[in-house]
């Protein structure tokens, strides 16, 4: 009978410990040991590192967050400073960026209280002088007052008339933005629709969205509105901005602003991913919009509220996801009453068939297979029309297909971009 010399357990545990805080620090620690500590060496390499690090369940980058939250509730600052510096410095697998060790620092904050999230901060500052070199990062001063919610973006509203709120994500990878994108809602919503969506695309793109006139809290000036007034709208908004060529992503209304964008203001246009959308109603469908106009006049959105939510959302989604479509309802029933009326004008006159033919920039057209407000027959149409434009129908999706598939729309959205 052989006896294997190997103790597979220890080994394991030292590879793992390696691997999160580097040979030179193991090297340190194993040349350091003693009669005296040598046992615990032995029995946190196979407990810790080996019987805990060794498990798979969760990824080496979520295990290295979790210490350092742990490290940080409990005040044992050597060893948070240790894993700070193995998190910064680790392999690309399983390495923190400075800027998810802060979202872990900001997390700690709530969970283990500001003075424990403090100290954190300033031991990783320390660190973060130390090795920033290593890592191609520099501490720069900010004011705290000019900082924005990443998971939100920066707040403004344009100078130009109508005023026009918006919000600007950055790019959290802090390079150049590789585009930059606008994204436009629908019919009685608003910017916060795209929330998730946009948060994907700021990973390495400059991402812009913003409500329309007699929206949100843009500003909502009398009369009737034409698609070419929300068009306008937006280029101002973007010269304002100084974005150069945008990648547009509108949905419904959102889509048609952006047809009349290409069509009226060709420079600010890179490309355009037109969802759920339409280049024109026939003639009965635009007197359904002037009878909604009538109603709404008369008694209010909250008369055609339950119908829109029926548009917007198929039964199966309005049964599963009763929250959701409540939260959309309250969107809708507190939009401006004239910024709705004036809306639906715009959207009911829309007629950009004929011109179509004259948008060069590419063109990703998406429908939803049980959308009864653009079904796929109007984008059918519309991706006919455009040079070059491709269709794409997604299934169990209605008229609002970003809310109801988000991710088959975002993986759409990607993969749109990446071939620009």
């Amino acid at each position: 009978m052989s006896f294997d010399p190997i103790d597979h357990d220890f080994e394991r545990g030292l590879n793992h410990r390696r691997a999160i805080l580097g040979d030179a620090w193991v090297e340190r620690s194993l040349a350091n040991a003693n009669s005296f500590n040598a046992d615990f060496q032995n029995l946190i390499t196979r407990f810790a590192w080996n019987e805990v690090w060794g498990r798979p369940g969760l990824e080496q980058k979520t295990r290295r967050a979790i210490v350092l939250s742990i490290t940080i509730a409990l005040g044992r600052w050597e060893e948070f400073e240790l894993h700070v510096r193995a998190a910064l410095l680790g392999e690309a697998g399983n390495r923190l960026s400075p800027d998810e060790l802060k979202e872990v620092l900001i997390q700690s904050a709530i969970y283990a209280g500001v003075p424990a999230a403090n100290t954190a901060f300033s031991h990783a500052q320390a660190i973060l002088r130390e090795v920033g070199p290593q890592i191609g990062y520099v501490l720069e001063a900010a004011a705290p007052a000019a900082a924005s919610h990443p998971g939100v973006g920066r707040e403004g509203r344009s100078a130009g008339q109508p005023a026009l709120h918006y919000t600007v994500r950055a790019p959290r990878s802090g390079k150049a933005p590789r585009h930059t994108v606008v994204l436009s809602h629908a019919l009685g919503c608003d910017l916060t629709m795209w929330d998730a969506l946009a948060n994907q695309l700021a990973a390495d793109c400059r991402v812009i969205a913003y409500d329309h006139r007699g929206h949100g809290s843009s500003a909502a000036p009398d009369g009737a509105y034409s698609m070419a007034d929300l068009a306008d709208d937006a280029a101002a908004l973007l010269r304002e901005l100084d974005t150069g060529p945008v990648v547009w992503i509108g949905v419904s209304m959102g889509g048609m602003a952006g047809q009349e964008l290409a069509l009226r203001h060709p420079a600010l246009v890179r490309a355009l991913v037109l969802a759920n959308t339409t280049s024109g109603y026939p003639e009965a469908a635009r007197e359904v919009w002037r009878q909604r106009i009538a109603t709404v006049r008369a008694q209010g959105i909250e008369a055609i509220a339950d119908a829109v939510m029926g548009r917007y959302f198929h039964d199966g989604f309005r049964s599963t996801q009763a929250a959701t479509v409540a939260r959309f309802r309250r969107r809708v029933v507190s939009t401006d009453v004239q910024g709705y009326i004036g809306c639906c004008n715009a959207v009911g006159t829309l007629d950009t068939t004929a011109r179509l033919h004259a948008i060069a920039a590419p063109v990703l057209v998406i429908a939803g297979e049980l959308d009864q407000g653009t079904p796929p027959e109007m984008a059918r149409t519309l991706a006919e029309a455009v040079p070059g434009a491709r269709l794409l129908v997604l299934n169990d999706a209605s008229h609002l297909a970003c809310v109801e598939q988000p991710q088959a729309f975002a993986a759409a959205v990607r993969s749109f971009m990446a071939a620009l």
